[in-house]
């Protein structure tokens, strides 16, 4: 009879004889195999010839997990989307929406040895007490713990260390926050793993240098997403997104307008379009043999930061702190440089990659508790951190970034007292590059 096992990756099949298979290809040793993440398609492929096989790729227990957690409609509908889907697939839902939730729920229905995945520590943190609820031993990858029970969270670095280890471990792997699967080493967490249950979640899904394809071949499709447009005023804050345009200084205008013309006479000197992330890096490439390639690179940096940190969006800060004085408000910016510039300025709590774990939550905990009222990152806060509720926040500068936007918006939607609207401001140096990044996150 064909068999079916696990082992370092792969599923291997024996005795199938003349069968000619999917995915299954000839070993170095001999034997034929699958790639781990193949295993549930291998299964459906011999359900549809009419092969009988016995299956040894898994032989957990049951996992008896239950929560009193009540799904919303829009929860309810993400979750059999999933379901519907052979429970393989990624819902795509705003910060604050309670993707963590569904992902509990999706555990509980499931029912079987569950692995969670997540970017960060304080994300681990986060999950680890939220499946806590289901009442069963919670293991932990990460943060100085390897302890793996029936239910584990891991961090995407410890996961990516074990996944070959662990691939026959769990029948059902949730990546929290999946775009982090496009890149090339986590990737291989979902290649090896043969859990035929997947679920991705993540607030933006797609990605600029295209490796959400690889994504939904690894995890399942989008099968249910929605905006913070349909959720606002009922499940998430009403909410404004105001773009405040500001000028460059005369000092600051000719210096950008230099730095732009050297950067842009090379591109067309080049025969460069920069219509895509890959022009970019061709200039990257370049400027480490053309020392005009070189020029040009650090001239559009020098134009990048002369508008993301201007005298006027520092003023334009001021009037709009001043404005919403008594409110919680969260300011981002794009360098760390900018953030300590702010933070002594205006006398706020800077939180940057240099700020130590026991700092961040000493000064998320005082904000929580209303002894701060206000703070300034550069992107620290985007996501994996579990940020208290504000009603504010001032973009100083961005990227371009859909997700970025995304994530920096859903800081300020948890549901505010009635009457009550969440506020985001974009500051924007008028006649500049930066305009157009503003209108492509957006």
């Amino acid at each position: 009879m064909l068999t079916l096992a696990y082992d370092d990756g792969t599923v291997v099949v024996e005795g199938a004889g003349d069968v000619s298979l999917p995915y299954v290809e000839a070993a170095p040793d001999g034997t034929m195999r699958a790639p781990g993440h193949r295993y549930a398609a291998l299964r459906s492929a011999l359900d549809a010839l009419g092969v009988d096989y016995a299956d040894r790729v898994f032989g957990n227990e049951r996992l008896d997990a239950a929560s009193d957690y009540v799904l919303r409609e829009y929860q309810r509908d993400a979750l059999d989307a999933w379901e519907a889907n052979d429970r393989r697939g990624v819902l795509e839902l705003p910060t604050g929406s309670g993707k963590t939730v569904i992902g509990v729920k999706a555990i509980e229905s499931v029912g079987r040895p569950t692995l969670v995945v997540v970017p960060t520590i304080d994300l681990l943190e986060q999950w680890r007490a939220e499946l806590d609820s289901l009442g069963v031993p919670v293991g932990r990858l990460g943060g100085g713990e390897q302890r793996v029970e029936d239910l584990t969270v891991a961090t995407y670095d410890s996961a990516y260390l074990r996944a070959d280890e662990l691939g026959d471990r769990f029948e059902l792997v949730v990546f929290d926050e999946c775009h982090h699967l496009g890149g090339e080493g986590y990737r291989d967490i979902a290649r090896l793993m043969a859990a035929p249950a997947r679920l991705g979640l993540t607030a933006t899904f797609e990605r600029p240098d295209g490796a959400h394809e690889t994504i939904a071949d690894l995890v399942g499709e989008v099968v249910y997403d929605i905006d913070a447009d349909e959720l606002a005023g009922k499940h998430l804050a009403p909410y404004d997104v105001r773009r405040v345009e500001v000028p460059l200084t005369e000092t600051e205008r000719r210096e950008y307008e230099r730095a732009q013309e050297t950067f842009v006479s090379y591109l067309r000197d080049a025969n460069i379009t920069m219509t895509s992330g890959s022009d970019y890096q061709e200039l990257v490439k370049r400027s480490g043999r053309d020392p005009k390639a070189r020029e040009a690179l650090l001239a559009k940096q020098r134009a990048r930061k002369i508008v993301a940190e201007s005298d006027a969006k520092v003023e334009a800060l001021a009037d709009l702190l001043e404005r919403h004085r008594g409110e919680r408000c969260i300011v981002f910016t794009a360098s760390t440089d900018l953030v300590y510039r702010v933070s002594e300025r205006f006398l706020i709590p800077a939180i940057t990659h240099e700020t130590s774990t026991v700092e961040r939550r000493e000064i998320l905990d005082a904000f929580r508790a209303g002894e701060y009222a206000r703070v300034v990152t550069a992107n620290v806060l985007d996501e994996g951190v579990d940020v208290p509720d504000a009603n504010v926040a001032v973009i100083i500068a961005g990227s371009g970034s859909e997700r970025e936007f995304t994530q920096r918006l859903g800081r300020i939607l948890r549901p505010k007292a009635e009457g009550e609207r969440a506020t985001l401001y974009e500051l924007v140096s008028e006649d500049t590059a930066e305009e157009r990044v503003a209108d492509r996150r957006r």
